[in-house]
């Protein structure tokens, strides 16, 4: 990303258009708006936003749809906003491929909080060694979003990618969810952890059970790890120690 910043909004009340828009400019953004499903998907063909602020109930088709069709085709970020705090549309949300969701109750400020902290997670995404991270029957490739596992491309989305990427950088080190949602999500005390858990689920069930190269462990009441298989078996995992440095 390179400029100034364009957001799109994509709700159908012109109020947060009005306000949210005003204190995007302040902030030195720029920003285009939909007021529709359709609109919504018009408009980001038309103006390749930088990040998407994308309500869940809209007219003509619904925010979940408007981020399943995105997704299928653009790794865009994509911020949820909606007027009901449940989890079911929260875990849904994030497990199509959305970056963040955030309850309309939530003041412009910390919208704004929200999108500098996903843009600058992307902009300051590592991409040593081209980006690609190569296990025995696995190909991680962070610079095109594509994860191979026996030279086939299992379709993954952005999050999920981000994380496996993330532990598979440190094979053995416990990341804790904190700590995954800082490095993964871009901020340290908006997140819900309960999103990496589900994160991990999904990414688990989109691998084929006969791969024993290498797995993400869970280490109870702290985090996740990916581990590498030696000589076709796993070393058994000694009393967990933090981190001190």
């Amino acid at each position: 990303m390179t400029g100034t910043p364009h957001i799109l909004i994509c709700d159908d009340n012109a109020v947060i258009h009005d306000t949210l828009g005003m204190y995007l400019k302040n902030e030195g953004f720029t920003f285009s708006s939909a007021y529709d499903g359709v609109e919504a998907l018009e408009q980001n063909e038309q103006c390749h936003p930088d990040l998407i602020i994308l309500d869940i109930m809209m007219p003509k088709k619904s925010g979940i749809d408007v981020c399943r069709e995105i997704r299928s085709m653009s790794n865009v970020p994509i911020i949820m906003l909606t007027a009901k705090d449940e989890e079911i549309d929260k875990i849904l949300g994030l497990e199509l491929g959305a970056d963040d969701y955030i309850v309309k109750t939530a003041s412009n400020r910390e919208v704004v909080a929200r999108i500098k902290a996903v843009l600058r997670r992307q902009s300051e995404q590592p991409v040593a060694d081209n980006g690609i991270i190569r296990y025995k029957n696995l190909e991680i490739n962070i610079g095109n979003y594509d994860v191979k596992v026996c030279g086939q491309s299992i379709r993954f989305t952005p999050k999920e990618v981000e994380i496996l990427h993330l532990l598979a950088s440190s094979p053995g080190r416990v990341f804790q969810r904190e700590e995954i949602l800082s490095k993964v999500w871009g901020y340290d005390y908006f997140g819900d952890e309960r999103a990496v858990d589900t994160q991990i689920k999904r990414i688990r069930q989109k691998f084929p059970e006969d791969i024993d190269d290498w797995k993400i462990t869970t280490v109870y009441g702290v985090g996740y790890k990916f581990d590498v298989a030696e000589q076709g078996k796993f070393a058994v995992s000694g009393p967990f120690t933090p981190n001190r440095d």
